[in-house]
Formats: C-alpha cells, structure tokens, sequence
C-alpha cells in the first residue's frame, strides 16, 4: 500500500452544459481559480478538458495552451490533459492536444458504449499516443473503462515498451452507462491485471463516486474526483463545487491513514521529470 493517496481533480468534463450546471468550470479564469482552490485542499494532479468562449468542449489548440498556461501560473499542480475530448471528437485533434506540452495525458485503452454515444479508441490510435508521448516526454494515464483494457495495455507495453518515466498509472474509470460498474467487486477483478509495479487511481462516475472512493483507499489505491464525473454530493443535494469534492477525497484519505500526496510526491510516482516554478 501507499503511504500518500494521490488525488487528482477533472473540473469540467465535456458532457455537461454550463446553462445545466452552473457551477462547472468553463472560463479560463474559472478552471485556473477552481485549480488553484483543489490544490490548497490536497489536490495534486488536474485532469483537463477545455471549452471555448461560447462553453463548448474545444480541442482548439490556442484555447488549450492559454488554459494550461493559466493553470501553470495559478498552481503547482500536474498539468494532464484530456486526450478524449468529446465523443465526436476526431482522433486528429485528439493527438494534436499533445501539442500543448502538458505533463500528462489520458490514453484511453479501447472503444466503449458512453450512455447513447460510442467513445471511440481503436488500437492504431491507442499505439499512436502511446508512441507520441514516449518522444515528447509525456506521462500517460493510462483510462480503464472495462476488464479487457487491461489485456489491451499487457500488449501496449510488451510490445512498444514503456511509457516515458517508466512507471504505469492506470484509472479505473467505473460506473460509466456501458462501462465495469463502480462496485467494489469490479474495482477487486481490475487488480490482479494490472502490469507488475503499476499504481491505480479510481474515478466513481455519478453515485457511484463515494463507494468507489472507499473501495480504491482500502485497496491501496488512488482517487479521481471532480464535476467531469460528479453532480450530486449527496441524494438531492447537488455538487457545490470541485473543492468540495476534493476536501471529501481528502478527509477520506486522512481516515485511511493515507493523507493526500504531496505534489512532489505526485510527479516522483509518475515519473514527471520536468519541473515548474512555485506559483506565486
């Protein structure tokens, strides 16, 4: 087991609409100040998808850099971006967000049914973030939405070696309508397939954020919260905001005797190299 928990906040998502949901984070003033925010409460790594001026999700390449470079100015934190984007987003533009130099970035192991929709991630495209990220000295999280993701990732490794700083992450990514469930029982038949030396973070998607957070502290494991995964904080009363979120992912971890992960801490996990300045 870890001594530290790892959390890292996604503040936004691409599904939700702000007219829906007013609190979510969608200006780049307001996804640097949520940021700065779930840093001060424990947060180490953010988990970043970027919508334009009119709300939209956007994988413009413009708008990405300003919100990673509002961030960097804001926070400490490990910048990771999104490489899923939305679900009808083109696997171009998808690759092209590595353009953004982040510290990190999700690859998403295989195609899955997203509620009505089909997130789309055929091996060619999984070979070609992984082999992207190797040269341009970017971390992969590695996303799990099912069992057999994890084959997938046995062959990624052993057959294109390891991700750059050598050291594989995975999120669990459960409770997603077409996904593993967000149950402990799913959570326990991920483990025994995770590549030897690997750590894991779990996302619990809607209401399954609070057992999946529970099941993923008692198994050594790491946690992934925020309004991309998130609206309700109890029955019938909604999410205030991401910090919130990330003060209950916190005070858990401190009960589990594994308090939050220091951001140096984070970057030695993963196996960042790089360094930023401390934000003001």
């Amino acid at each position: 087991m870890s001594s530290g928990t790892l959390i890292t906040v996604a503040p936004t998502g691409a599904e939700s609409a702000k007219a829906d949901v007013p609190a979510l984070p969608v200006t780049v003033e307001e996804v640097a100040a949520t940021a700065r925010d779930c840093q001060a409460l424990g947060a180490a790594v953010v988990h970043l998808h970027v919508r334009d001026a009119e709300t939209r999700p956007t994988l413009d390449l413009g708008r990405v850099r300003e919100v990673v470079a509002a961030v960097r100015e804001s926070t400490d934190l490990v910048v990771q971006l999104s490489t899923g984007g939305a679900v009808t987003d083109p696997f171009d533009a998808r690759l092209a967000v590595l353009d953004a130099e982040p510290d990190a970035a999700s690859l998403s192991l295989g195609t899955v049914n997203f509620g009505r929709d089909v997130f789309s991630n055929p091996w060619d495209l999984i070979v070609e973030l992984h082999t992207r990220m190797q040269q341009r000295g970017i971390v992969p999280e590695y996303e799990v939405f099912d069992l057999g993701h994890l084959a997938t990732l046995a062959r990624l490794l052993d057959r294109y070696g390891p991700p750059h700083g050598g050291h594989v992450h995975v999120d669990l990514v459960m409770g997603v309508p077409g996904g593993m469930p967000g149950t402990t029982q799913a959570l326990a038949a991920c483990l025994p397939h995770l590549p030897p030396g690997a750590t894991f973070a779990a996302t619990g998607v809607g209401r399954t954020s609070l057992p999946v957070m529970l099941a993923a502290l008692s198994a050594g494991g790491h946690l992934r919260v925020g309004m991309e995964d998130t609206l309700t904080y109890a029955p019938g009363e909604p999410v205030r905001d991401n910090a919130q979120l990330v003060a209950r992912a916190a005070g858990l971890a401190r009960i589990a005797q594994r308090p939050p992960m220091t951001i140096e801490d984070a970057r030695a996990l993963l196996g960042i190299t790089t360094t930023v300045e401390a934000a003001p």
